[in-house]
């Protein structure tokens, strides 16, 4: 299984529009992105951490490769 990367949140909200993720509203430097009935939110935070990233693919159901691929 690969390592989570350390990347941007703009970087991870680009491969989430990948995956067919839409932005549904932004409150400062929190995007809130959703997809049918998921709804969940990333910061634009210049590093993401791991435990952040690992939430938030989580809450997006979707596997690591699948996001890795997008990025």
């Amino acid at each position: 299984m690969p390592k989570l990367p350390v990347i941007s949140g703009k970087k991870a909200i680009s491969a989430l529009l990948k995956l067919g993720f839409i932005i549904k509203r932004q409150k400062g430097d929190h995007v809130i992105l959703n997809k049918e009935r998921i709804n969940f939110t990333v910061p634009l935070h210049k590093t993401l951490k791991k435990g952040t990233l690992k939430a938030i693919l989580r809450q997006a159901q979707i596997d690591l490769e699948e996001f890795l691929e997008k990025l």
